[in-house]
């Protein structure tokens, strides 16, 4: 049987993050459910209540459903751990994208609808606000400039009721915001740690980086408890995943500058990562178990938008379902065709960093 703790040490990770600003509660769930029974160690959700509430459902689901994803070959025992993901400032991850219908042009060929992953944009109504999750994308296509963002921060006394449900936090921070961040930790995350199994820190590159992070580990070190893992979460190229092979590329850079750092914990990429990201850090060797000390290399991966989009073709199924026979509107798990499709798919990201490593440097030599 595997736990989410013996897969970081072991270097098999892998962590669901469902989206900081991502509030599509049906779609929140979905996810949560299939990955839970694929195999995922974290699933990773916007700090809402209510968004927590539908993912806790999701892996409510996915623990009764274990026994049947384990006779199925699925890795799963149904429990990864819930985060929650956090921010000491300005960051894309916790933004909306916003414009105003009525001052668009009537001949506008809409390319933001065509580009958004999310299918948030719906032209005549604006944004769907639950469904954005602020990638950005549709900034720079609009013809006329009309599409702005509007970003969020939680407060420390909304963190501090979130996390009694919760078995980790992740902190989104950048360089030169220490202080920002020991305000966040000393009020929200201190008090709430004995309850905690994981923290996790995510920061995109930038210069003085070890400098920063460093004093960051000084900072939680005096009060993160030796039963509560620590992450470094490396944002390389933050939510491009489902872009392409090259996307890839900034999360492994950075990984390695990371690992270079040699600080306490584990280091996970992210921002980037999709179906190459295993078979790349294979090809160089990053991977915990193919590093002279056991305790180096990568300990895990994280998927955000590949992950999400992955999936995708199910769950606008599971909504076609729905909207034929709104009365019933059937859950993932109504439907077990569809279930098993997203549950396979899910598997196939997954499993790469599952399989035994003799075997996967065996299919890459």
């Amino acid at each position: 049987m595997y736990y989410p703790l013996r897969s970081l040490k072991g270097g098999n990770w892998f962590k669901l993050i469902c989206g900081a600003s991502f509030q599509y509660l049906p779609a929140v769930r979905s996810l949560t459910l299939a990955y839970a029974l694929a195999g995922a160690d974290c699933v990773d959700v916007a700090a809402d209540l209510a968004v927590v509430a539908s993912a806790q459902d999701g892996l409510r689901v996915a623990e009764s459903l274990s026994p049947e994803a384990r006779t199925r070959g699925y890795l799963s025992d149904g429990k990864p751990w819930l985060m929650v993901s956090l921010n000491d400032g300005e960051d894309p991850h916790f933004r909306k994208a916003a414009f105003d219908p009525a001052t668009c042009p009537i001949a506008c060929p809409r390319p933001c609808e065509t580009i958004c992953p999310a299918q948030a944009i719906v032209f005549e109504q604006g944004i769907l606000e639950s469904r954005c999750y602020g990638c950005g994308r549709c900034l720079p296509i609009c013809p006329e400039q009309k599409i702005f963002t509007q970003s969020h921060t939680a407060s420390p006394v909304a963190i501090a009721s979130l996390i009694t449900d919760v078995d980790a936090v992740e902190i989104h921070t950048q360089v030169g915001r220490f202080r920002e961040f020991e305000r966040l930790w000393q009020a929200a995350i201190v008090p709430t740690l004995p309850r905690l199994k994981l923290v996790a820190v995510s920061c995109p590159d930038g210069e003085g980086l070890a400098d920063y992070l460093g004093a960051l580990y000084k900072l939680m070190s005096s009060s993160l408890p030796s039963s509560c893992a620590l992450v470094w979460q490396t944002d390389g190229r933050p939510m491009s995943g489902d872009i392409g092979d090259g996307a890839t590329r900034s999360a492994v850079k950075l990984g390695q500058r990371v690992l270079a750092m040699n600080l306490p914990g584990n280091v996970q990429l992210a921002g980037g990562t999709n179906s190459h990201t295993v078979a790349k850090l294979e090809a160089i060797g990053l991977r915990k178990g193919q590093q002279p000390d056991p305790q180096q290399g990568i300990a895990g991966v994280a998927f955000g938008s590949y992950a999400r989009v992955l999936l995708s073709p199910v769950l606008d199924q599971l909504e076609m379902q729905q909207s034929v026979n709104p009365a019933a509107s059937p859950a993932l798990e109504d439907t077990p065709e569809l279930l098993w499709q997203a549950v396979d798919l899910a598997h196939s990201l997954i499993s790469p960093l599952k399989a035994p490593m003799k075997l996967r440097q065996t299919v890459l030599m």
